[in-house]
C-alpha cells in the first residue's frame, strides 16, 4: 500500500513562488498526472516528493510518514526522467542492474530480476548492448526497467515521453499504462500535454502559476471544467470561449451572444448554481461550446438560425476541423470528413443546447453545477 500526501506544499526560489499551498491526496494504486503549460509548478512537486528539491513549506507524507526531512534514496522511490539518465559507460544489462547492485543484491538475484524486466519491457536482445547503440523508445524501456527492478513503492515520472516522436509517443503511453496496471504501484506522471494526461491518468491534477485549478478524474475535467482555464486546455482543439449575455426568468433562459440567441435546454439550466439561477435576472457572462457540440446544416434554415461562412477546411482524414466566420466571431467546429462543408460556403449553425458552459467574466470561474 503506498499514499502519497501533500499538505500546504509551497516552494519559492527568491521572491517567485512556484508552487503555491497545493494539497493533494493520492490513492494507493493510482496513476495521477500533474499536467499545465511550463512553468506551472508540476516537475517541482515532483521533485519535491522525490526528495530532490527542497520545501519552502507544507508538508509531504508517504504512507502516513512524513518525509520531508528523509533523504530521497530512504523514500524508496524510482524516478523516471525525461533525458532517460542512463549511464553511458555500462552495457544495458548493468544499467538495469545498478539500483539492485547499490543494495548489495545477492548476483542470483540481480540476473534474474534484470532477466524478468528485460522481458516484460521487451529489451531482452538488447542488454549486452551501450546505450548509444539504442533508439530512443529502447532507451526509455530500459530507463523504465531500471526503475522498475527493485519494486520500489512508488514511481516518478517527468515527461518520459516528450523526446519520442509521435508514433513512437503513443506507443510507449500504452506500454506504460499496461506496465502500470501490471505492476499495480502507485505512480506520478508529469506532462504538459493534455492528450497524453487524458489518456493514462487515473486523475488529473491541472496546476496553473503553482496552484491546483482542478483535480478530478479526465472525463469531469472535460465535461465540467471548472473555470476557463481548465476549459480551454483540456480538450483539442480548444473550447470555444466569447462573451455574451444569460437572459430570461423562471419560464426559461437564453444564451444571447453575438452570433445569436439559443435557449438554454431544461437540463443546463438546472445545473446553474443557485446563486446564478434565473431569480438573479439578466447577467454578463463567458460563454463556451466544444468543437464537436457544433451542428452545420447546409440547407437554408429559419430565420432565428445564426448562419455563418466556412471560413476554412482542416480535413483529419475521419474528421475535419471547419472555422466558421460571423460578422464578428470566428468559432472552430468539429464534424465528419463525409459531411464537411466547402470553403466560403454558407452553413446554419446549431449549439448543443445540454453541452454549453458558461462561466463567471470576472473569476473566470464556472457556473455550472457538474449533473
Amino acid at each position: 500500500m503506498t499514499v502519497v500526501g501533500c499538505k500546504d506544499l509551497v516552494k519559492r526560489f527568491g521572491n517567485e513562488v512556484a508552487v503555491d499551498h497545493v494539497n493533494i491526496d493520492i490513492k494507493d494504486g493510482e496513476f495521477m498526472v500533474f499536467v499545465g503549460p511550463s512553468g506551472c509548478g508540476k516537475t517541482t512537486t515532483l521533485r519535491m516528493i522525490g526528495g530532490l528539491e527542497t520545501i519552502t513549506s507544507g508538508d509531504i507524507f508517504i504512507d502516513g510518514q512524513r518525509v520531508n526531512d528523509i533523504a530521497p534514496r530512504h523514500r524508496d522511490i524510482a524516478m523516471v526522467f525525461q533525458n532517460y539518465a542512463l549511464y553511458p559507460h555500462y552495457k544495458i544489462f548493468d544499467n538495469i542492474a545498478y539500483p539492485l547492485r547499490l543494495r548489495k543484491r545477492p548476483k542470483e538475484e540481480i540476473n534474474r530480476r534484470v532477466h524478468e524486466v528485460a522481458a516484460m519491457l521487451g529489451v531482452e536482445g538488447l542488454l549486452d548492448r551501450w546505450p548509444r547503440q539504442l533508439s530512443g523508445g529502447e532507451r526509455q524501456r530500459v530507463a523504465l526497467g531500471r526503475a522498475i527492478v527493485r519494486n520500489p513503492r512508488l514511481y516518478l515520472m517527468d515527461e518520459p515521453l516528450s523526446n519520442l516522436d509521435a508514433k513512437l509517443r503513443v506507443q510507449m503511453r500504452r506500454e506504460i499504462i499496461r506496465l502500470q496496471r501490471r505492476l499495480g504501484t502507485t505512480t506520478i506522471y508529469v506532462t504538459h500535454d493534455q492528450v497524453e494526461a487524458m489518456t493514462m491518468g487515473d486523475r488529473i491534477i491541472v496546476l496553473r502559476k503553482g496552484q491546483i485549478q482542478q483535480l478530478g478524474e479526465p472525463e469531469s475535467l472535460y465535461h465540467h471544467p471548472a473555470n476557463m482555464f481548465v476549459a480551454q486546455f483540456i480538450g483539442s482543439p480548444a473550447m470555444n470561449i466569447y462573451a455574451g449575455r444569460l437572459e430570461g426568468d423562471g419560464t426559461g433562459l437564453a444564451l444571447v451572444a453575438d452570433i445569436g440567441r439559443f435557449p438554454l435546454s431544461s437540463a443546463l439550466a438546472a445545473q446553474l448554481k443557485p446563486d446564478h439561477g434565473a431569480a438573479r435576472g439578466d447577467r454578463e457572462v463567458m460563454w463556451g461550446i466544444r468543437p464537436e457540440d457544433i451542428g452545420l446544416d447546409r440547407a437554408p434554415a429559419a430565420p432565428d438560425c445564426p448562419r455563418a461562412v466556412v471560413d476554412l477546411v482542416e480535413g483529419l482524414g475521419s474528421d475535419a476541423y471547419v472555422s466558421l466566420r460571423f460578422s464578428s466571431t470566428l468559432l472552430l467546429a468539429r464534424t465528419s470528413s463525409d459531411s464537411r462543408p466547402a470553403e466560403n460556403e454558407t452553413v446554419t449553425v446549431h449549439l448543443n443546447p445540454n453541452k454549453i458552459h458558461l462561466f463567471d467574466p470576472r473569476t473566470e470561474v464556472s457556473l455550472l453545477q457538474a449533473a
